[in-house]
């Protein structure tokens, strides 16, 4: 099995001496870099690099320099997405965003993790678990959500959470860690 397989499988894999890993992400950070020295005004392009960056995208999508991601192929965005500045994705597995998705500023996904043993992380070995989101969820500014989360439709996440468990449909949640403080009817 390649560290690649690994990596999508969840299982520990070697993302910092696999030659064929690092490629890949410097192909991703190229592309990121040539996005992020657009001029902002210039969405034709802006939205090119992205369709061939991402997994898939919707018809209708901004993310706002500057943008930052491991390997691109990983991303999925619905319609109507849209991401403010500073927007980073760690994407070793997939992150995948429904409809009417809104971030704000200074907001992270990150599906990578990394063994509590210091021998095997001094090895390079590292985890991925995926990371979904549902549609209609709006992020506040400078929430992170760690690896293996889901959250549900017509969600709120409140600025400066650390969301490191699943979230329900139809909830405001805020803190960290990240809890749901409300239902929304």
């Amino acid at each position: 099995m390649t560290e690649k397989e690994k990596m999508i499988k969840g299982e520990l894999y070697d993302a910092n001496y696999n030659e064929d890993l690092i490629k890949e992400r410097y192909i991703a950070k190229d592309k990121c870099y040539n996005y992020n020295q657009l001029k902002p005004s210039n969405h034709k392009e802006k939205a090119k690099i992205i369709k061939e960056l991402f997994g898939k995208t919707g018809k209708v999508f901004t993310i706002e320099q500057p943008f930052m991601c491991d390997y691109g192929y990983n991303i999925e965005i619905g319609e109507n997405f849209y991401a403010n500045h500073n927007l980073i994705i760690l994407d070793g597995n997939k992150v995948k965003f429904g409809d009417n998705v809104f971030i704000a500023p200074n907001c992270a996904f990150y599906t990578a993790g990394h063994p509590l043993d210091a021998k095997r992380r001094n090895q390079g070995l590292e985890y991925a678990k995926p990371i979904k989101v549902g549609s209609n969820v709006w992020f506040g500014g400078n929430v992170i959500v760690l690896p293996g989360v889901t959250i549900g439709d017509d969600c709120v996440i409140g600025a400066g959470s650390i969301v490191n468990k699943d979230i329900p449909s139809n909830v405001v949640a805020v803190g960290n860690p990240c809890k749901v403080i409300k239902k929304i009817n």
